[in-house]
């Protein structure tokens, strides 16, 4: 999918798909591990869809919920101290 694709979507099926090459990632991450990835820059293509895709969704407005409670908790420690 390239961006003009990725304009075309609202921000739900954006997060959709960030969730999915979040864990497309992983698992290539696990495979690098093992020693089985013979194409090391699909880490970067991974990662760069995945920054187009949220750079859309705040674009949009939309609220990336991964990072909203990254935020809600770090407010959290700051209260405790």
């Amino acid at each position: 999918m390239d961006f003009t694709e990725m304009k075309k979507k609202d921000t739900a099926s954006l997060q959709t798909e960030v969730d999915s090459l979040k864990k497309e990632l992983f698992n290539l991450r696990l495979t690098a591990m093992a020693g089985q990835v013979k194409d090391v820059s699909q880490f970067r293509k991974l990662r760069h869809k995945i920054a187009q895709c949220l750079t859309l969704i705040n674009t949009k407005g939309g609220v990336v919920v991964g990072t909203v409670a990254k935020e809600e908790v770090s407010a959290k420690k700051g209260k405790r101290k």
